[in-house]
């Protein structure tokens, strides 16, 4: 766990983790948010609406997010205020996914970095993007 101080911080910098999605994640996020839709659940209705396989919940991949902001960067004195998102491609158990963050703007009177997110497939393909923005506490 990083423990970057907002004085630590610099415009341009970066941080990345991967993570590998597992059915396990899957059903487990299901109970965690009580998404049980049947394309994150049932194998054959994903694959009756076109899909190889189960779809992981778009959430579980925003989650990532939190995942860098309060391990990578700035980490354990980040507290998250906003997070946008976009989802680009779907993702599915298996998916070993690279999540990159660079350091776009730093608010220094209230100590607040926002950076840019894109969360990459194996094949380096883009299945979602984003900013937060994080306090960072001292």
């Amino acid at each position: 766990m990083e423990d970057f101080r907002f004085g630590d911080l610099r415009i341009g910098q970066t941080a990345s983790f991967v993570a590998e999605i597992t059915e396990t994640m899957l059903d487990r996020f299901a109970v965690l948010s009580g998404d049980r839709n049947p394309l994150h659940m049932d194998a054959a209705f994903a694959d009756r609406a076109g899909h190889p396989q189960r779809v992981a919940h778009g959430m579980l991949t925003a989650s990532l997010f939190s995942t860098l902001a309060g391990m990578h960067l700035p980490g354990k004195r980040a507290l998250l205020r906003e997070v946008t998102v976009r989802f680009h491609k779907p993702v599915y158990p298996g998916a070993r996914l690279s999540v990159e963050g660079t350091v776009a703007h730093l608010q220094e009177a209230f100590r607040v970095v926002e950076v840019k997110v894109v969360v990459r497939d194996g094949g380096g393909v883009r299945v979602a993007s984003g900013v937060y923005s994080a306090g960072v506490m001292e």
